[in-house]
């Protein structure tokens, strides 16, 4: 299974169902900043803020096993 960042996930979700960032932002109840920043892969946002985006989505950040071969 591909694994996609969660950046491009958000965008492409975003794309799907046909809305701006300014509507995304309005729509999951956080700040256009947030958003921006998300889609352009900062490193660090608060998880509470994340998953109130995705919510829209049907989705939400959890724990995900790694593979040996992805441990740094």
């Amino acid at each position: 299974m591909e694994q996609t960042t969660l950046s491009k996930y958000v965008k492409a979700m975003r794309k799907q169902y046909n809305l701006t960032q300014v509507e995304l932002s309005e729509k999951s109840g956080v700040g256009l900043r947030l958003v921006r920043e998300l889609e352009q892969g900062k490193q660090t946002l608060r998880l509470d803020k994340v998953n109130q985006i995705l919510n829209l989505f049907g989705c939400e950040v959890g724990v995900v096993p790694m593979n040996k071969t992805d441990e740094r």
